[in-house]
């Protein structure tokens, strides 16, 4: 083999081999101190696109899952007031079955027809400054609950409706002698299934809505492990990376170190 001095080709190979390996312990540090096994795109482009499309699928999920609970609290307000209206109904029953019995006197008629005429401005006052997120709950319009898995979406749609007086048909109605009284009683009775049937189909609704948030919350889940499998680094895996590296580094310094003193060989040469 020939000597020379004006390259000196070993060092050079050793220095590119040291450059290699303080890039592979950069890069071990950094999923190191991050936890993570992408950090850019150069550490893997495709795996790095399909962990960024599975986070924005949960992001949506969990968004989603958020709308169905306020839609879940907004039926509930609704269903705990009409679980009110439905005692008041039920205390306008006794006041109707009472006034209707020819052994009271037309003064105390009277009497009962005032609470009565309280407890219909009590369901007027219910229906109007019942609120959630201050809007008005009990109303004609349909409550669309948007859900979103960042890809597709759908609704779910429920409808309080409007509750008064007037919508229970009760606002003409008086216990101010027994044939209004028994009148009233026969409104107050359909008002009273009217409210049942309303409370049903909001319970139907919470129930649907509940079952959403379950498979959301499985999707998540399920999303995050397949996210976590892709973008998280094997930290045993990472700490068997880093003592090899420092290890190479150690070694590359020295073999750097030996091939430059080995140049100086030319040297006994000229003696």
């Amino acid at each position: 083999m020939s000597l020379s001095v004006l390259n000196n080709i070993p060092a050079l190979t050793a220095a590119n081999q040291l450059a290699i390996t303080q890039t592979g312990l950069n890069q071990t540090l950094e999923q190191l101190s991050s936890g993570k096994r992408i950090n850019s795109g150069a550490d893997d482009a495709a795996g790095l696109s399909i962990a960024d499309g599975l986070q924005s699928n949960i992001t949506a999920l969990q968004q989603s899952a958020q709308n169905a609970n306020d839609g879940v609290g907004k039926l509930q307000v609704a269903d705990g007031a009409l679980s009110q209206v439905t005692s008041l109904l039920n205390r306008a029953v006794t006041l109707a079955t009472e006034a209707a019995t020819g052994t009271v006197t037309s003064a105390q008629q009277t009497s009962l027809d005032t609470e009565f005429s309280s407890i219909k401005a009590e369901i007027n006052r219910i229906g109007t400054d019942t609120t959630f997120n201050g809007s008005s709950v009990f109303s004609a319009s349909t409550t669309s609950i948007f859900l979103s898995d960042g890809s597709s979406q759908s609704t779910i749609a429920a409808t309080v409706g409007q509750l008064s007086s007037t919508s229970l048909t009760l606002n003409t109605n008086s216990l101010t002698s027994t044939s209004t009284a028994a009148t009233a009683l026969t409104a107050i009775n359909t008002a009273i299934n009217t409210i049942s049937s309303t409370r049903g189909a909001l319970g139907a609704a919470v129930n649907r809505l509940n079952s959403a948030v379950n498979v959301i919350n499985t999707q998540v889940q399920n999303l995050t492990s397949a996210e976590d499998g892709i973008r998280s680094a094997d930290i045993a895996t990472v700490v068997g990376n880093l003592s090899k590296y420092q290890i190479l580094n150690s070694t590359g310094i020295s073999a750097l170190a030996q091939a430059n003193s080995s140049q100086q060989s030319v040297l006994k040469l000229l003696q």
